[in-house]
């Protein structure tokens, strides 16, 4: 069975954060469960943790970062932010394997169907340990506003996967013992709405 790459909001749960992480697993709880109450959440995909894994180990990229990351010592704060910013510098190069980006493409094509032609974007990093009891990932990793456009989105789920080793998440991970390379992230692409007419959020 091929691994789930791309899934729409609306199909996964609490019982997905593995897959789509904490924040992601919300969002598409609460779709799923006060769609029908008249709440409405904003809808979108999610690009999954199996895409962000896969991503790594066909680029290369776990072995370059399991390299960059060795005999680390988040004391240093100048070593911590070179061996950082390379890291998320890397990332953020590389391109997704070509199966992966069709499929992102293809699911961005779809929400303009939905929503319009050039249909605007947030882009939300979803942590697999986000708000685990003794540790909480939310607010360490980033988030892009009003993206527009397929190669836009391509770039900015990069982006965003590359957030996971800012310093702080990095350091953060260190001081909980998570190693780095077991916590995957995935990314939400979900419809921007006007902040005068509603908001999205868990």
């Amino acid at each position: 069975m091929k691994p789930k790459f791309v899934v729409w909001l609306e199909d996964v749960g609490i019982k997905d954060v593995p897959l789509v992480g904490g924040k992601n697993a919300s969002l598409g709880e609460m779709i799923r469960e006060l769609g029908s109450k008249g709440v409405r959440v904003p809808g979108g995909f999610v690009v999954t943790a199996k895409a962000y894994r896969y991503f790594l180990e066909k680029t290369g990229l776990r072995r370059f970062i399991h390299e960059a990351l060795h005999g680390l010592n988040t004391k240093n704060l100048s070593d911590l932010a070179r061996r950082g910013r390379l890291i998320r510098e890397t990332i953020k190069k590389y391109e997704f394997p070509a199966d992966l980006k069709r499929e992102i493409v293809s699911f961005y094509k779809k929400m303009e169907k939905r929503y319009g032609v050039g249909v605007d974007v947030a882009v939300r990093s979803s942590a697999t340990a986000e708000d685990l009891p003794g540790a909480s990932f939310a607010g360490e990793h980033d988030t892009y506003l009003g993206i527009r456009g397929p190669e836009e989105v391509l770039r900015a789920v990069r982006a965003a996967m590359a957030s996971l080793f800012t310093d702080r998440a990095i350091s953060y991970r260190v001081d909980k013992g998570f190693d780095h390379l077991k916590v995957s992230l995935s990314v939400g692409i979900e419809r921007m709405v006007r902040s005068d007419k509603g908001a999205a959020g868990v």
